[in-house]
């Protein structure tokens, strides 16, 4: 116990230095908080519905602008705010701010660079984009008084600019050949014709109209009811009609067959900076694939052990199969599925303490994916809490086609998007009034994928996956980043198809095959994205074995994740830099 209490002395002292609660202030360090301030201002400006989230309400009455020009022009906002860092000198900074000096600077650089390959003239697929998100608005902004339902109202009618916005957008697109493959397309009206209706009432923008609070009188409600209908028929149906028109006449038919992101205009350049982007680390497609082989083969190893124990009298491939087929590992209907999920998470929540010294004070709800989009979607994702405390984080769980949703994965998926793995980590994030705003609210894919891949294994240390079958589907899940490590880089520098990329997920994992098709189509369309979970998991795993061998018996695994959680997202240079500090902190 004493040794425990004094690792968790040396880290939350290493915490309060990292909150930079300590040093005088000098004119560097004012001048970059002015810079933040600056900047984050700014980025509430332009993503009105971001500022709504985290609690800024002066924007509510509108959506953000996304014309050519606006891209334009914010490019040269980022270059102006780089220009004003580097006017700062940061050997005057104490050495927390040089952190936050060194992160806002990789921001800076990184959207600098994604703008020179012009990607958001990319804005849609088939199950992403603002068409898919906006029918979540009611979900999303406050809705107490009349004034909020008049911004809300505001907003249903300012979705015609937004809408033609990002039609100009993808015409700039076509003209430039730059534009979504056409496999990621697939399907897409059937995220638009369910908010093609002759009813206002039927859409699912209506719902604050359903349920109004007590504050509204009747009178008020009737005019607010009136509009409301107004909007919805005369602006977002008539949006969503040309959005569906514009798709079928010219974008679709202009999309690219090649699926690779070589394909595009100076495409190979293009995906080593994602490569980079997404892992945070200087690595290469080349390093990134030859990673991901060998723990392919890694794993596998681990399956066939299980598959071994089992005494099961067939191959590997005919393991996976009875994985896939088998009647006892599904369910018949959406609401035993839930049930499932949510025994999965109340037993986590209570072993939740012997693995975290601080946890979250916001909580979190499960809910199902919207129907209108759950045929094309994963098989689950997680939607952060709102900045300003007023919702919690939600855990989406997919419910289309039952026949794809083993009951072997809910422990690996469930701790993945939840606790201990997303909210936990995004919620403690969010409240770390320590960190500049724009940290609190800055993501870096490897972080926080990695981590929630990492609290996959977790499971195993606090009595979980005790059933084989459900270790399998851990190992599965493992698997299964590990081959995005190689089929992603395959897809987009060594010019895999996209059979030979499901044909190699089918080969290695017990996803079933609706899943695994999704996910390569969702690759296609977001490339480099999935080689941060895999990246930053091995980095993590790697900074555990470094603390428990330099630590011996001072290692405290609390400790450990309370470092590890404990800036917020970072690059993963940063992470190890925090957890060596840790170390040296704490050794003998």
């Amino acid at each position: 116990m004493l040794k425990r209490l004094l690792a968790t002395a040396a880290a939350a002292a290493f915490l309060t230095l990292a909150a930079g609660s300590e040093g005088a202030e000098t004119n560097a360090s004012a001048d970059l908080q002015a810079l933040f301030d600056a900047e984050f201002a700014f980025r509430l400006r332009e993503n009105p519905r971001f500022a709504t989230n985290i609690g800024d309400h002066r924007f509510d009455d509108r959506l953000g602008s996304v014309s050519p020009a606006d891209y334009k022009r914010r490019l040269e906002e980022q270059r102006g705010f780089l220009e004003r860092l580097h006017a700062i000198d940061r050997g005057a900074l104490t050495p927390p701010e040089q952190v936050s000096y060194d992160i806002f600077a990789r921001l800076k650089e990184v959207r600098i660079h994604e703008y020179g390959f012009q990607s958001y003239l990319m804005p849609i697929t088939s199950r992403s984009g603002f068409h898919v998100g906006f029918p979540r608005l009611p979900d999303d902004v406050p809705l107490d008084g009349v004034k909020d339902y008049e911004n809300y109202i505001s907003r249903l009618t300012d979705f015609e600019r937004y809408t033609d916005e990002h039609i100009e957008l993808m015409r700039m697109g076509i003209r430039k050949g730059i534009v979504t493959p056409r496999v990621g397309l697939d399907g897409y009206d059937g995220a638009i014709t369910p908010h093609i209706v002759d009813d206002p009432t039927e859409s699912l923008l209506f719902a604050p109209f359903d349920d109004f609070p007590e504050t509204i009188g009747m009178e008020e409600r009737g005019r607010l009811i009136d509009a409301g209908k107004a909007a919805i028929l005369d602006v977002v149906v008539p949006s969503y009609q040309r959005l569906l028109s514009f798709l079928d006449n010219e974008y679709f038919p202009s999309a690219r067959d090649a699926i690779s992101a070589s394909s595009l205009p100076n495409g190979r350049a293009f995906y080593e900076h994602r490569v980079r982007r997404y892992t945070t680390l200087d690595v290469t497609p080349q390093d990134v694939h030859d990673r991901g082989l060998a723990e392919v083969a890694r794993i596998r190893s681990e399956m066939q052990t299980i598959i071994d124990e089992l005494d099961y009298d067939g191959s590997f491939a005919d393991f996976l199969e009875f994985m896939r087929t088998n009647d006892r590992f599904y369910v018949d209907t959406p609401e035993a599925l839930m049930r499932h999920v949510a025994y999965v998470l109340k037993r986590m929540d209570g072993k939740l303490p012997e693995l975290f010294g601080r946890l979250p004070r916001m909580t979190y709800g499960i809910e199902k994916v919207p129907d209108y989009i759950a045929p094309r979607t994963t098989t689950a994702y997680y939607d952060g809490p709102s900045g300003a405390g007023s919702q919690a984080g939600t855990y989406f769980v997919n419910t289309y086609d039952l026949e794809s949703r083993p009951l072997y994965e809910l422990e690996a998926l469930s701790l993945h998007e939840a606790v201990p793995g997303h909210h936990l980590q995004i919620a403690l994030q969010q409240e770390m009034e320590y960190l500049p705003a724009f940290r609190r609210y800055a993501g870096f894919t490897a972080f926080s994928e990695g981590w929630a891949l990492y609290a996959e294994r977790l499971g195993l240390e606090v009595g979980f996956y005790e059933d084989p079958y459900s270790n399998f589907g851990r190992l599965t899940y493992e698997m299964w980043r590990a081959t995005r490590l190689v089929v992603d880089t395959g897809i987009h520098y060594f010019g895999w198809s996209r059979g030979q990329a499901i044909d190699y997920m089918a080969e290695n994992t017990a996803l079933t095959f609706h899943n695994i098709t999704t996910e390569v189509d969702r690759y296609i369309t977001w490339p480099g994205q999935a080689l941060a979970y895999k990246v930053g998991e091995l980095m993590i795993r790697e900074l555990r074995r470094r603390a428990e061998e330099g630590l011996g018996d001072r290692f405290d695994l609390r400790a450990f994740h309370d470092v590890v959680l404990g800036s917020g997202a970072v690059p993963l240079s940063v992470l190890e830099q925090n957890v060596e500090a840790y170390i040296a902190a704490n050794g003998s």
